[in-house]
């Protein structure tokens, strides 16, 4: 099977956009982004995924002499060095090592301490599917990862300050209705409480259209196994090429105030249905789609079907946990400036808690873990204490239980 070219039909068909969204801002701002990155030394933790890697190649145009890539996907790391060496536009830096170890480990501070201070530091390791909360156990994992390991790192940064530190949010805490915005959420507000000692800032944006994991990359993955596509009907969202979520990452680290809350300032006319898209793919393609009912009546489809038949494709509304109908960069309790970039709105009055607060809210997770006494609800209902505008929508079914 020829495999399609993803990047032309993201930019034809998913953001429509010839160049980075982007892109002016980058233009616009190239001295200063080239006089912080220049000849600095940066850590990325979690640069084997979409996100870190597309960071990696943005930051690698302006010249930095030293970079350490951590994350915990050793196959990711080694694709991501073949990547980046192969390609003849970006100049890999001689002083350039992968680490694959998790950025909780105590290796992880041994590396970092036998380096002493990074110039730029950004964190790209999270739990970032809805997908991931099913229960008790699989919600405790992505609150360490989001939430406990964040603020480790942080209590370690502020021993040992970078010029600049970001750590990637999501679209899905403004607002959230599920546990992993929540969680994200929850994030901000720890980060937020270390902004006064270092500078640290985050960025909300969009759907990276075809990130790993993500509905639209398992299509490329169905086709290879001949497998049949399923996709919900009802759900829109903003979207980012993996190249612009590299770009929109850069300039909040780079740009942005201690504190700041990056996002793209995409209208509602840029939501695009996951539906459109999957027609538009199958076109794309100059395949026809066979319309099925039922998952079953998918796969069984696909057993039957050749290279010249119908692709039998499940389109559904949607009905499990933590999901809402389209995603929003803030709230109405946000103050947000859209005038000092041409591609980003920035929100400016972000929570700043003292670190008595932030001791409080880690320790009573930490407690209620300990306990092992405990369910998904019990989790939700001290996230609530903390996020009182927390709204979870539970149905009872997690995308674990679909195609």
């Amino acid at each position: 099977m020829i495999l399609p070219n993803i990047s032309e039909f993201i930019k034809n068909y998913v953001t429509k956009r010839e160049k980075s969204f982007f892109e002016n801002d980058l233009i616009n701002n190239r001295e200063k982004l080239t006089r912080e990155i220049e000849g600095k030394s940066i850590l990325v933790i979690g640069g084997a995924g979409t996100i870190g890697s597309s960071y990696i190649k943005a930051v690698l145009r302006y010249y930095p002499s030293e970079l350490i890539v951590v994350d915990t996907n050793e196959n990711a790391l080694t694709e991501l060095t073949r990547s980046l060496r192969s390609d003849s536009n970006i100049i890999v830096p001689d002083s350039y090592l992968t680490y694959p170890m998790s950025f909780n480990s105590e290796v992880f501070y041994k590396m970092a301490e036998s380096h002493g201070v990074f110039d730029i530091v950004a964190n790209f390791a999270a739990h970032k599917h809805v997908r991931s909360e099913k229960d008790a156990f699989s919600i405790e994992a992505m609150i360490k990862n989001n939430v406990l390991d964040a603020k480790r790192l942080l209590d370690y940064l502020k021993l040992n300050k970078p010029s600049h530190f970001f750590c990637v949010s999501t679209d899905k805490a403004a607002n959230p209705v599920n546990v992993m915005g929540a969680s994200k959420k929850l994030m901000e507000n720890v980060i937020m409480a270390y902004s006064k000692d270092f500078k640290i800032t985050t960025a909300r944006f969009a759907n990276v259209a075809f990130s790993n994991g993500s509905l639209l990359y398992g299509y490329i993955e169905r086709l290879l196994q001949r497998q049949p596509i399923t996709c919900p009907s009802d759900v829109k969202r903003f979207f980012v090429s993996p190249a612009e979520s590299g770009d929109i990452c850069l300039l909040t680290c780079i740009l942005g105030s201690s504190g700041d809350i990056f996002f793209p300032k995409l209208n509602e006319d840029q939501l695009v249905n996951f539906k459109d898209i999957t027609l538009d793919f199958f076109k794309y393609l100059n395949r026809e789609i066979k319309i099925c009912h039922s998952e079953s009546e998918a796969k069984e489809a696909a057993n039957l079907m050749d290279e010249d038949s119908s692709y039998p494709c499940y389109f559904f509304r949607t009905d499990t946990s933590g999901e809402k109908l389209y995603e929003e960069f803030y709230t109405n309790d946000d103050k947000v400036s859209l005038n000092k970039f041409e591609s980003i709105g920035v929100i400016t009055n972000s929570k700043k808690s003292s670190y008595t607060e932030i001791y409080s809210v880690i320790n009573d997770l930490i407690t209620l873990f300990d306990s092992q006494n405990y369910n998904k609800e019990d989790i939700i209902n001290s996230i609530n204490i903390l996020l009182p505008s927390f709204k979870h929508i539970e149905t009872g079914k997690s995308l674990d239980q679909k195609m």
